[in-house]
């Protein structure tokens, strides 16, 4: 018994000593590579806001992005897909060329002008670098499973700087009404160790400031409730826009290099003639904008548009920052006709359009906290479940998984 004893007492310490070098040789790597992406992508933004001429050079970017996918990274063109496939389905690690094609690509588009976002790259660098682990501790389909979390949670932590937000994302991202409890305290814990080694580089992430929050009564609700419905909708429509586009290009090109060369034609044409810098890259500064004054309303609608046709012509980055300018201005227009304040609708609409198009909203109501503070809570958890209610079932992840339980309980809601 004794000798049992010990031998078991070993294999514990063995297997904490193991996670603990997981969890932060995971964390300071991907938070570092955060750290490196977001320092280039600040310098290739504000390279492209102050030279608008080089989104004539788009359709060239997307070609040279579309022929280094199709001959050297058809495995990883999947994307964020890739990853949930992964961890439904453990077939075989992710080739590491995922996270430098993921990064040049994403740079590529910013660089030129395309409307996408940054957590994609976050994200896939993640779970490349994460997926690495797999083969140097040489760990089971099952460890793997809680490995590529931990990929994807310490890449949106330190991307956004919201660890708890990070962390439930990756677990609530992977199925619909389904949490893989086994990996909640290795998200959590890696999270916050690659948030802290991203800050350690000196990264400085976007503030927002929600200046006011009023009480809870029927006219705040009200007009909450409207948002979050209308927050849905937009999700509805980003998601199945961008699905438009994608069966178009791949109706009508073959050949799938060319899809973003034509789309880029078409991305530089249309920021030609409509002239706003606005709608070019992140729209980081709009998104900070529309949370000190009144914006109109046409604004969401043609971030919607444009960002859905450039991630579906094939340019890389992600999605989830246009959504936040997309809720963000969403909300702004709206207290056109409501009396809420305007720092706090913008608010709402980031986190409720957000959870909407990614089923997400336990993930999005904590990133309001973490991003906009405490006080706002019970908004933005309101916000997001009905979002996530009345953006249909659909995301803009298609590999993302629904539970038999979850479908059953909200299928009147999610059609």
């Amino acid at each position: 018994m004794e000798a049992e004893k010990k031998i078991l007492e070993n294999s514990t310490f063995e297997m904490g000593l193991k996670w603990l070098l997981l969890i932060l040789g995971i964390g300071v790597l991907v938070g570092s590579a955060s750290a490196i992406f977001l320092w280039l992508l600040d310098a290739v933004v504000n390279i492209q806001y102050f030279e608008n001429w080089l989104m004539w050079f788009l359709p060239l970017g997307g070609l040279a992005v579309g022929l280094a996918y199709h001959y050297w990274g058809k495995e990883v063109n999947k994307g964020n897909n890739l990853l949930l496939e992964e961890i439904d389905e453990p077939k075989k690690v992710l080739p590491f060329r995922m996270a430098p094609m993921v990064l040049l690509g994403t740079l590529i588009s910013h660089l030129l002008g395309a409307s996408v976002g940054r957590e994609g790259t976050a994200v896939q660098m993640g779970g490349a670098i994460a997926d690495k682990f797999t083969q140097w501790f040489r760990l089971n389909n099952e460890s793997r499973r809680v490995i590529l979390v931990m990929g994807i949670s310490a890449g949106f932590a330190s991307v956004f700087g919201t660890p708890l937000a990070g962390a439930i994302f990756s677990l609530e991202v992977m199925a619909v009404g389904k949490l893989r409890w086994k990996a909640l305290l290795p998200a959590f814990a890696v999270a916050f160790v690659a948030h802290y080694a991203c800050m350690h580089w000196e990264i400085k992430h976007t503030q927002f400031h929600v200046q006011y929050v009023p009480d809870l009564i029927f006219t705040s609700v009200f007009w909450t409730v409207v948002l979050a419905i209308l927050a849905g909708f937009c999700a509805w429509l980003f998601v199945y826009s961008g699905a438009f586009f994608k069966y178009n290009f791949e109706r009508w090109i073959k050949y799938p290099p060319l899809r973003p060369f034509v789309g880029g034609i078409i991305l530089a044409i249309a920021y030609f003639f409509i002239n706003d810098p606005a709608y070019f890259s992140l729209g980081v500064g709009e998104i900070q904008d529309a949370f000190g004054r009144t914006v109109g309303g046409e604004m969401f609608i043609l971030k919607l548009l444009l960002t859905a046709f450039a991630v579906n012509a094939g340019f890389k980055g992600g999605e989830v920052t246009p959504l936040f300018f997309i809720g963000a201005t969403l909300g702004s227009a709206l207290t056109l006709v409501s009396p809420m304040p305007v720092d706090l609708f913008a608010a709402i609409g980031l986190v409720a359009v957000f959870a909407g198009a990614t089923n997400t909203p336990l993930a999005c109501a904590i990133l309001g906290v973490e991003l906009f503070g405490i006080q706002g809570v019970i908004y933005y958890a309101l916000a997001t479940v009905i979002a996530y209610h009345f953006s249909g079932k659909k995301g803009i992840y298609s590999s993302q998984k629904i539970s038999w339980k979850e479908a059953k309980m909200l299928w009147n809601f999610k059609k």
